[in-house]
């Protein structure tokens, strides 16, 4: 069955909070159950080494997890906000990988 309102996205998740801590695995665990609430479902890679600049020009390196979410725009802005707020952070990515997603059931 193919969904027309869905588009798999990828969404970048902090492996440590602003003030150097490690994010624990259950605290990603809570973000998975909320994820699927709202889209059914995620996929998760393992971690990439990211860089990004601030609004204020300071350098930010650290480990990412990408995950990819099948989701309508709407589902992931909820998503960017609720990841914006479990994990505390000062910006999140998110960005279309396919704007066709099709799910066959049997």
């Amino acid at each position: 069955m193919e969904n027309s309102e869905n588009i798999l996205w990828e969404i970048m998740v902090p492996t440590m909070y602003n003030d150097g801590r490690f994010v624990r695995t259950r605290h990603h665990k809570v973000w998975d159950d909320k994820v699927r609430a709202i889209s059914g479902g995620l996929t998760i890679y393992k971690p990439a080494i990211g860089q990004w600049l601030s609004k204020d020009d300071k350098l930010f390196t650290e480990r990412m997890i990408p995950v990819r979410i099948a989701c309508s725009e709407e589902e992931i802005n909820k998503i960017i906000d609720i990841t914006m707020v479990h994990y505390d952070q000062l910006a999140v990515m998110a960005y279309i990988i396919s704007e066709k997603v099709i799910i066959k059931h049997k």
